[in-house]
């Protein structure tokens, strides 16, 4: 699929609007690709190219990241809004089923989607995040207090309507690397900035970071961990999942064993290895293109 053209689309929510790249011809139902938590549609700059050319790919950016529309003053951003943003979507294009490619947050909410929707979804291919993590009582009692007394301090910078920090673009580049581990390579960094950064109105030459600051403060699942292998049983499609070897397992590896023994009992799932980082997607597409394109060929020829 060519980047050369690529077209930014804009799709109305009740809020404002969701923006995305769309690869390849408008008339084809798109592949769905889906970022992770405080990414953007350009997480699949370099993976859109390598796709398979008789589909189109569409890249959204979520609420408050990217280009879309924040979400209003005075709500939180929950993990599960991409979930209904998925449904929005299938409505606004009037599609049956969607095709589903998620990394990390999305590779959760497709998950979760393809559980609760399992008739809508011909296929999904999650990335290096299997489920939505189990935590500990202790650490989701405490996360909550955090989060809630965080997102007042967020409201009342925001308030102000002062500038974030601006950096120059090496800073920029820097931080973005650091602040995801240096799971993003220092190359790569270029592809999510373009949508993340914007001139700073007073500090000539340096950028700040776009996104909403909310973000931060996101509130994810707290599940009891019987809800992801209730989870698991009920997803049908074919689903293709890939782990980065060198990322991390955001929770206690018996929780992820058990949902993977469970997602094993569907025929149509496939599960890979590879080595990189939790961002291997972005900084080499060539270790999950080919594997991704023969799953693809086969369940949407």
């Amino acid at each position: 699929l060519s980047p050369a053209l690529s077209q930014e689309i804009c799709i109305p929510v009740p809020w404002g609007h969701i923006a995305g790249k769309w690869y390849g011809p408008k008339h084809v139902r798109p592949i769905v690709g889906m970022h992770g938590w405080q990414d953007n549609a350009g997480t699949f700059d370099t993976l859109a190219p390598l796709l398979p050319s008789h589909l189109s790919f569409l890249s959204i950016d979520a609420p408050g990241h990217g280009l879309s529309s924040w979400l209003p003053d005075g709500t939180s951003y929950h993990s599960i809004d991409l979930v209904l943003i998925i449904r929005r979507l299938m409505d606004d294009y009037n599609w049956d089923k969607i095709s589903i490619l998620g990394h990390s947050m999305s590779s959760i909410n497709g998950f979760v989607f393809s559980a609760l929707f399992p008739d809508k979804v011909d296929l999904f291919i999650g990335l290096d995040v299997l489920k939505p993590p189990i935590r500990s009582a202790r650490s989701i009692v405490n996360g909550l207090t955090e989060r809630l007394e965080g997102t007042l301090k967020l409201e009342r910078r925001l308030k102000s309507g002062s500038e974030p920090p601006a950096y120059d673009w090496d800073q920029l580049v820097t931080r973005l690397h650091e602040g995801s581990n240096k799971s993003v390579s220092l190359d790569a960094c270029k592809y999510l900035l373009q949508r993340n950064c914007k001139p700073s109105t007073h500090e000539p030459h340096k950028y700040y970071f776009s996104r909403d600051n909310r973000l931060k403060m996101s509130l994810f699942y707290m599940l009891h961990l019987d809800v992801p292998l209730e989870m698991a049983r009920r997803i049908k499609c074919p689903h293709l999942f890939i782990k980065a070897r060198q990322a991390p397992y955001y929770e206690k590896k018996e929780y992820y064993d058990a949902t993977l023994a469970e997602l094993k009992k569907n025929p149509l799932f496939e599960y890979h290895e590879v080595d990189g980082s939790h961002h291997v997607h972005l900084n080499e597409p060539e270790k999950v293109a080919p594997i991704i394109n023969s799953f693809i060929n086969k369940y949407r020829p």
